[in-house]
C-alpha cells in the first residue's frame, strides 16, 4: 500500500541524509517513525480512557500499600 506524504524541505533533506548514511530507505524510516508515534498515541488514548473510567466509577483503583500486601513486596 502506498501513501503520499508532503514533507518540509528540511525534513526531506534530513530523511535523505539519514537514509544515505545508513543504507536504508526513506520508507523504512517513515514507517518506523509512524509505528513509534502510533504507539505513543495508542498509549495516551488508553490512559485517557482509564482516567475517564476511574473518574466515572467504572474502574476502581487500589493503593500501593494494597499492592505491596497482595504481592508480598
Amino acid at each position: 500500500m502506498s501513501l503520499l506524504v508532503r514533507l518540509k524541505k528540511d525534513q526531506l533533506e534530513r530523511l535523505e541524509n539519514l537514509a544515505k548514511e545508513t543504507n536504508r530507505t526513506k520508507s523504512f524510516y517513515v514507517s518506523k517513525a509512524i509505528d513509534e508515534y502510533l504507539e505513543d498515541l495508542e498509549f495516551t488514548y488508553l490512559m485517557e480512557q482509564r482516567m475517564i473510567d476511574v473518574r466515572s466509577g467504572k474502574e476502581e483503583t487500589i493503593s500501593y500499600e494494597e499492592i505491596k500486601k497482595k504481592y508480598d513486596l
